[in-house]
């Protein structure tokens, strides 16, 4: 897969992960487990993302 194409990918992910974990924190609150492991996924995103970018 080509960089560009990856860091699209990755993009369309972190945005629907952001969306999702807001989501569990409005309606479960921000120390939720779930919310946290969303944030936990969110984060790894972030930094294969980060990752790419800077490369």
């Amino acid at each position: 897969m080509k960089k560009s194409a990856l860091i699209i990918e990755l993009e369309f992910k972190i945005d629907t992960l952001r969306i999702q974990m807001m989501k569990l924190a409005q309606s479960k609150g921000f120390n939720h487990p779930d919310t946290i492991k969303c944030s936990q996924e969110l984060d790894v995103f972030l930094n294969k993302y980060q990752g790419l970018k800077s490369k």
